[in-house]
């Protein structure tokens, strides 16, 4: 996983919008909108929200039809018939490290047989950062589950605070599958994936129904191996955040988090005897890792990757899918990107690797797919707290001046001649967002404003409305920073496009990088263009290379210092001496621009 994204709509200047679904048949980002791909059009259907976090959901397997969602914090929380129940289902946030990113209460399993034993197994981050596998049981009526009855399974410890894993899930076999990262820090500086002797980088397979608290298969491909642990099913893994089982088939199939240039998917055919090498960390996907050649003997390559283009950064492995709602995906592997909320549905291409096709650009922050007992498929989206149901939908029909609507036996109606009209505009209502520093506010792709440090001693920040054809339409540009007691507003702006108005003001040793910034934008009448400019010669806070360009090697080294507590580091670009994922909602702000490096940050 990476970092939040910001949710808020396009900010709408004098206009209409007709539909509440947009398609993104010009390049256009639709946010939280459908895609029609091939006459499939993929929706996402709201579910569930309010949510702490969530990252991840699954069902009973009991026939019950409730499903379970987890939140990072340390809650499993309960949705019946579609209803999020206010009662958690169990509460282990005392026992929950979550403080950092990729810590927390990160996997859940229900035992094959819970309908008659009510036993769940969680995987969670503890206070010290450590991994742990635990059982618990449900109450006889299966709507909570009693944190007294934990059963710790397993133990590992960890490292660094990233690369923890967390998944969980029973196999056809009924063995329990374990996901764990390669412990964290950057590169595997370990070699912990390679390693026979440590469960890091690894897949493991337990048996936890013959043995107390659980035994390794004797099928189990490195069982009485010299140096190797015996609970290990698969090997060469950086991250395998999310893996599924095919319902139908059995084929394990593997999202693996790539370092900084490649996200992959595995697959392990069912009936394998285990033992597969994924490669980390000689190889990123398809590539050797930091060399230009390696030894790949012994290998078994991803089905597919995808590269960190156009914001990529993370990918989040889903299922193949086999529900009943989108017959044209029956038989496609879905999965998305956790930065970019993009999703995609893949098939096999012929020989070993699959063919991807994109469904979807949303604009939520994809921490895990997740399926009911029927095989239907959601999502959990980490920042805004909601769960979203994936759906198909007929095309989208969007009004426009010459539209005609027709239905069958039914004369078409004709257009609507619009009537003149000298009425005074009505503004639009008042655009309100929190803005930190170097973060840009936009519409329709283009910047309005970016709030930049100009040196040491002072602030400035930068606005530039739309160019807007209505006549007599005029902005009101209102700026407001606040930082402990001090306030300081501005609000001037021109009488003609393209409406610029610029703040300055002297920082305060409590106005720090990290301050907020208020900007409200109330435009009158219009169209608004989708060219509005950019704010003059801004400093490129994400530059961390100092290359006078925001690019994919700068994403690079953020993903390198990731976890790092380092106030010195380059890639700390908020100065709040950790490397997180609020460095990188800055780096993705600032993306693609070029001009002067904020190199005396």
């Amino acid at each position: 996983m990476s970092s939040s994204k910001v949710l808020g709509a396009s900010i709408a200047v004098g206009v209409l919008l007709i539909v509440a679904h947009l398609t993104l048949g010009s390049g256009s980002r639709a946010l939280g909108s459908s895609l029609e791909q091939g006459g499939f059009t993929l929706t996402l259907v709201p579910f569930v929200s309010g949510l702490n976090q969530p990252l991840f959901l699954t069902h009973g397997g009991d026939g019950s039809n409730r499903l379970y969602v987890i939140e990072k914090p340390g809650r499993i929380r309960l949705v019946v018939g579609g209803a999020l129940q206010p009662t958690p289902f169990l509460d282990i946030t005392s026992l929950v490290g979550s403080s950092g990113s990729e810590q927390g209460l990160l996997g859940l399993a229900f035992h094959p047989s819970y309908a008659t034993n009510g036993y769940l197994y969680v995987n969670y981050t503890d206070t010290n950062g450590n991994t742990v596998v635990a059982r618990y049981t449900a109450a006889a009526n299966r709507t909570t589950a009693d944190p007294s009855t934990a059963r710790v399974i397993l133990q590992v410890t960890q490292p660094f605070a990233n690369h923890n894993g967390g998944m969980l899930a029973f196999g056809p076999d009924h063995y329990l599958y374990i996901g764990l990262g390669d412990g964290g820090s950057g590169g595997d500086p370990n070699n912990n994936g390679q390693s026979g002797g440590t469960l890091l980088g690894k897949i493991l397979r337990l048996d936890i129904d013959s043995a107390a608290p659980y035994a390794s298969p004797p099928s189990n491909p490195f069982v009485g191996v010299a140096g190797w642990r015996p609970e290990i099913w698969a090997l060469g893994l950086r991250n395998p955040w999310r893996f599924s089982f095919d319902r139908t088939t059995g084929d394990l199939y593997i999202g693996d988090v790539g370092q900084g240039t490649y996200e992959e998917v595995d697959r392990q055919p069912a009936g394998s005897p285990g033992g597969q090498n994924y490669g980390w960390r000689i190889m990123e996907g398809f590539h050797c890792y930091n060399a230009t050649t390696c030894n790949q003997s012994g290998l078994t390559l991803p089905i597919l990757e995808y590269d960190h283009s156009l914001g990529n950064c993370s990918i989040t492995g889903g299922y193949l899918y086999r529900g009943a709602a989108m017959p044209s995906l029956v038989g496609a592997y879905l999965y998305g990107d956790y930065c970019t909320g993009r999703i995609w549905a893949a098939r096999p291409g012929g020989g070993s690797t699959w063919t991807p096709t994109p469904l979807l650009d949303s604009p939520y922050s994809i921490s895990s797919f997740g399926e009911d007992q029927t095989g239907e498929v959601y999502l959990t989206d980490l920042s805004g707290g909601g769960v979203y149901r994936l759906a198909s939908s007929s095309p989208v029909l969007t009004a426009t001046s010459t539209a005609t609507l027709t239905s069958p036996n039914r004369t078409p109606t004709p257009p609507v001649t619009p009537t003149p009209t000298t009425a005074t505009p009505t503004p639009t209502p008042p655009v309100t967002t929190a803005l930190r520093l170097g973060q840009a506010i936009r519409t329709s792709g283009s910047v309005l404003g970016q709030w930049i440090k100009t040196g040491s001693g002072t602030y400035t920040f930068t606005a530039t409305g739309p160019t807007n054809t209505q006549p007599n339409s005029s902005p009101s540009i209102t700026l407001t920073t606040t930082a402990g007691t001090e306030t300081g507003p501005c609000a001037a702006v021109g009488a003609s496009p393209p409406f610029t108005t610029t703040c300055t003001g002297t920082t305060r040793g409590d106005l720090s990088l990290s301050a907020q910034v208020t900007v409200t934008f109330s435009l009158v009448g219009g169209g608004a263009s989708s060219s509005a400019g950019s704010p003059t010669a801004p400093i490129l806070l994400a530059d961390i290379n100092v290359d006078n360009i925001v690019d994919v090697r700068d994403y690079a080294l953020w993903r390198q210092a990731f976890g790092q507590m380092n106030c010195g580091n380059g890639a700390d670009l908020t100065l709040d001496c950790l490397v997180d994922v609020r460095d990188y909602a800055l780096w993705r702000q600032w993306f693609g621009n070029t001009g002067p490096s904020a190199s005396s940050r």
